[in-house]
């Protein structure tokens, strides 16, 4: 039975579930243009090297070791540091959009990679920490973050609409005024540094970045999962979903805290990293054109946009330097731009 253009009802026996071959269709498409990116990206550098190439090097059957030292060790670890980063913070923007219902409702807008960020800065400045401490002391700074802002917004009930994104604006430039003064404060090779990860970089990824950054999207994905129905269904509201029987409470801070903490695990990766979260999931609903919250489709669209800012960073003049983050940030002010003028004539 069909129930609309991109819907369908598939019947199998006492048992059926809804069809929707175009979000499956722009899913797969993003994880193809996903690896085509990686593909390049490991051939792009000093030593160029063609997509066979990359391939006989990943596989170790190259001819060249010391291209295949460089994409083992060098690139494929930034390349997949890319993919996990840019897919948490997808996802945790497309929880926090539905959510708030809001399209502003992005955790680098109200607040929460600010955050994170805070508990990385002050570890950086303060001690000598490995990528692990940092991962979590960023994900305990911004599940801190999360409970401030939840708190001052009204409490879990009232974890929606433009009082919790105000609420994390007023927070977040709270924490940014903290940070600089830990970077004021701080040792100055100890602050360069901490400078140099604010501004957000995927430059000297190693595997201790890309183990935490993948082993924490893998362990919350399951739980995003098990809430994926109930928060499709809060987007009806707070009334319709209590009546299907949702505990909305307890749905919003579950899905909260996990947003948190994808954002807190890609913050302590890559350090702040701005305009993914915000823009990739109106980017995937757009191209899917479903009903439901686009989780998936959006961690896709996550990963996309940083590899194709990663690979845009690289191709600038190599006399600007631009860190990753800079990137994310020129484009996710234009996106910004665009997003209220086009909220204003609507």
């Amino acid at each position: 039975m069909k129930t609309s253009v991109n819907t369908s009802v598939v019947r199998w026996g006492a048992c059926s579930f809804l069809w929707r071959p175009r979000p499956l269709a722009v899913g797969m498409a993003l994880v193809v243009l996903a690896l085509v990116l990686g593909v390049l990206l490991l051939g792009t550098g000093t030593l160029s090297l063609s997509p066979a190439e990359v391939l006989d090097s990943l596989l170790g059957t190259g001819s060249n070791p010391a291209a295949e030292r460089i994409v083992q060790r060098v690139r494929l670890p930034r390349v997949l540091t890319a993919v996990f980063v840019g897919a948490s913070l997808g996802m945790a923007g497309a929880i926090f959009q539905s959510i708030s219902r809001n399209a502003l409702g992005s955790p680098d807008v109200i607040g929460f990679t600010t955050g994170a960020a805070s508990g990385a800065i002050a570890l950086i400045v303060l001690g000598d920490a490995g990528p692990l401490w940092t991962s979590l002391a960023a994900v305990l700074s911004g599940m801190a973050t999360a409970a401030v802002v939840l708190a001052l917004s009204g409490g879990r009930r009232a974890a929606g609409g433009y009082r919790l994104v105000l609420v994390g604006i007023g927070v977040g430039a709270t924490l940014s005024g903290l940070n600089t003064i830990l970077l004021v404060m701080g040792d100055l090779d100890r602050a360069v540094a901490a400078q140099r990860w604010l501004a957000g970089s995927l430059s000297a990824r190693t595997w201790a970045h890309v183990v935490p950054a993948a082993l924490g999207f893998i362990a919350i994905v399951p739980i995003v999962l098990w809430c994926a129905r109930r928060i499709n269904l809060l987007e009806l509201g707070d009334d319709a979903a209590t009546q299907l029987g949702v505990n909305v409470p307890r749905t919003r801070l579950t899905m909260v805290m996990a947003a948190v903490a994808l954002t807190a695990i890609a913050t302590a990766a890559a350090g702040p990293i701005a305009f993914i979260a915000l823009a990739a999931h109106q980017v995937a609903r757009r191209l899917g054109l479903s009903p439901d919250v686009p989780l998936f489709t959006a961690a896709a669209m996550g990963a996309v946009l940083l590899l194709a800012a990663d690979m845009l960073s690289q191709w600038a003049p190599v006399r600007l330097h631009l860190p990753i983050g800079l990137v994310t940030g020129l484009l996710g002010g234009v996106y910004l731009l665009w997003l209220l003028f086009r909220t204003r004539k609507g």
